[in-house]
């Protein structure tokens, strides 16, 4: 499930970066997000993608040239629109969309920049995913849940330091 640092990840996410961009415009703003934006961190090989758009009717209103290019619904994520996209029956990519006005306390931003400049935390989350992994193979729990609470206390930090109030970081 989890797989070493791939330093093709950067080029992945700037593949479909661009392929996202060709669809939405210069309004979108796209930033690798995710664990395989965490330069030496273990991650899911699956690429995952911050999407800033005007609003997120925007999403709809392009809908057809996502759909066309492979862009698929299919997340459990209830707080923002997420399209996925997959190769040979696997998936490869997440975009998660956000509207201009909620961007800047993103946590899935929030939770990447902080792993980068702080990298006792970035230790600190690898190990639990690795624990998160073996939970769920014991069927303790679901990988997200069990990598759940490392994540809030980590997104706590990062939305304190910015002068944010705490939220729940779970969004499924």
């Amino acid at each position: 499930m989890l797989v070493p640092y791939d330093p093709s990840w950067p080029d992945r996410f700037a593949a479909a970066a661009a392929q996202l961009a060709a669809i939405g415009g210069p309004e979108w703003v796209i930033e690798h997000i995710g664990s395989t934006a965490i330069p030496g961190m273990r991650a899911k090989p699956v690429i995952d993608l911050a999407v800033r758009v005007p609003d997120l009717a925007d999403v709809e209103l392009h809908r057809p040239a996502l759909d066309a290019a492979g862009w698929v619904r299919g997340s459990g994520v209830r707080s923002h629109p997420v399209l996925l996209s997959e190769s040979g029956g696997e998936r490869t990519h997440i975009a998660h969309f956000f509207a201009a006005a909620d961007w800047d306390a993103v946590n899935q931003r929030l939770l990447r920049d902080w792993l980068r400049e702080h990298p006792d935390d970035a230790q600190r989350y690898s190990r639990a995913k690795c624990a998160a992994v073996a939970a769920s193979a014991r069927g303790e729990a679901t990988y997200n849940a069990a990598k759940g609470p490392a994540i809030q206390e980590i997104v706590d930090r990062a939305r304190r330091a910015r002068g944010l109030p705490p939220v729940d970081a779970s969004d499924k």
